[in-house]
Formats: structure tokens, sequence, C-alpha cells
């Protein structure tokens, strides 16, 4: 025994039993953990600062970026992660009615679940108000999961129209 008699104590139960003063590793306080959660990455597309360094983004934004990235990658488009991706891509050349609405819908859905663990899907419409110009218009509600925010994302995507 190493003379500890209680069980092994995380970041929770200190932050609970400390009055929310413990320390997240690197010496952050537990405020900040929110955003290390949402996270930063390389800004996309991908650009330079003045600098040269490849520009980052950070919570919403990055988010958001993720989103689109997910959306936008056909599955198997990328050769070391063949699965990543969506599904939607697949009806770019299919008949639009209301069946393959609520594929597209479901792809979608399904890939955000999928690739995006920060948010939570709400809502996925897939609307045919610019199908005359070759887009549908995909609108995804979501919960940003530590914070609780909803936001609304619209991404249009281009079919093949002949």
């Amino acid at each position: 025994m190493s003379g500890n008699d209680g069980p092994p104590r995380d970041r929770r139960t200190a932050a609970a039993t400390d009055g929310g003063a413990s320390r997240a590793p690197g010496g952050a306080d537990a405020r900040e953990t929110a955003e290390d959660f949402l996270g930063s990455g390389w800004a996309f597309p991908v650009e330079t600062d003045e600098r040269g360094s490849i520009t980052r983004s950070r919570g919403r934004v990055d988010i958001e970026e993720s989103i689109r990235l997910i959306l936008e990658t056909a599955k198997g488009e990328r050769v070391m992660r063949p699965e990543f991706g969506c599904g939607i891509h697949d009806f770019a050349f299919a008949t639009v009615d209301r069946s393959t609405l609520t594929l597209a819908e479901t792809s979608v859905r399904d890939a955000l679940r999928e690739w995006e663990p920060r948010i939570e899907v709400l809502a996925v419409d897939v609307s045919t108000e610019r199908l005359d110009e070759g887009v549908l218009l995909v609108d995804v509600d979501y919960r940003v999961r530590e914070t609780n925010n909803e936001f609304n994302l619209v991404y249009p995507f281009y079919l093949e129209v002949s």
C-alpha cells in the first residue's frame, strides 16, 4: 500500500473537491479546457501567414472548417484513410428525387457523427432551392458539445448536370 486510503483522483474529482482550483496538464486552469477541447489545427484551405508559418484556426472556426473538409472529401479519396469523408458524392449523378435527398441527408449525418466528435448533429436538410443551377444546399444544424452552443452551416453540393 502506498499510504493513500482513498481511490485515485482524476482531474474531474480534483476540480470538484478543490473548488475548481485544479490545474490541467501544462499548468492551464480548468476554464481553458473547453477551448482546448474545441482545439486548433491548420486553417483550411491551407495558407501561410506573413512569416511563412502555416495559418491555424481555433475553436468554432476550426470546427466549421472540419465539417466542410469532411463534406468535401469523397469516401475513398484519401489513400491512407479510405473510409474518411462523406458518401454524398455518390449522388452527384443521381436523379434528384425524395429518395436521393433522404440518402444524401443520411450520408451527411453519418459522416459528421463518425468524423467530428466535437459536435452533435441536430438536423440535416437538403434543399433543392438552387437545383436549376446544379446545386443542392445542405443545411446542417449542430451543437458544439463542450459549450452547448448551436450553429448552422449551409454547404453547397454541386451536381453534374447534363
